[in-house]
């Protein structure tokens, strides 16, 4: 079987299951929770740091998900489509604690001498948060770092270098310009190299 024919026969697949929650078939709406809740949660739990609050909102989102299937057309994966609404679910709630208002960021950026020379050690590892995350040994430290960034950036880099969302959809989904964007992720990316500076050297030195 080619890749398109995968790709068709996946498409079928999601239509298929679309189809059959919409007609209220409680076993394949139990089988279909237990599929996508631990994903949901985990997707969940990474925008809110909170496990109860991953949970709550993960439960709002299947809610959701269940009333809107007369909408999915399958222009994109069912698992594309759900993540969208679990990721603008968790949004909500933090707009809700008003977690979303830009911070400061300064005092984790890199610091520069009049010169415009980097006086903190140098990151010499080129990896992104994302290729970082596929190594065991150090991905919790990754994430470990990016729980310290402010809300605003934090959100910035997780959705556009972990979700892998586009500048202009995390300006959708934040309400942001997509030039407020690229400044946040910018300052981001610099914050989180700076945290992730005593880590990498260890890594670095083995």
């Amino acid at each position: 079987m080619s890749l398109q024919d995968d790709n068709i026969a996946d498409h079928a697949s999601d239509l298929d299951t679309a189809s059959a929650l919409q007609k209220g078939d409680d076993a394949s709406a139990e089988t279909f929770v237990r599929e996508n809740i631990r994903w949901m949660v985990h997707t969940a739990e990474r925008i809110l740091k909170e496990r109860s609050a991953a949970e709550d909102s993960v439960q709002a989102a299947f809610v959701k998900i269940f009333r809107s299937l007369d909408s999915f057309r399958g222009e994109s994966s069912l698992r594309t489509w759900m993540r969208r609404i679990v990721v603008n679910q968790a949004l909500m709630v933090l707009r809700k604690q008003e977690r979303l208002r830009e911070t400061s960021i300064e005092p984790l950026l890199p610091s520069f001498d009049g010169n415009g020379c980097r006086l903190d050690e140098t990151w010499l590892v080129k990896d992104t948060p994302e290729s970082l995350l596929a190594s065991a040994q150090i991905s919790q430290a990754v994430m470990t770092a990016i729980d310290k960034l402010p809300d605003a950036y934090r959100l910035v880099l997780l959705l556009r270098d972990i979700e892998e969302y586009s500048t202009s959809q995390v300006a959708h989904l934040l309400e942001l310009s997509e030039s407020n964007v690229k400044v946040r992720l910018h300052r981001a990316r610099a914050a989180l190299k700076k945290l992730l500076d005593p880590v990498l050297a260890g890594e670095i030195s083995q």
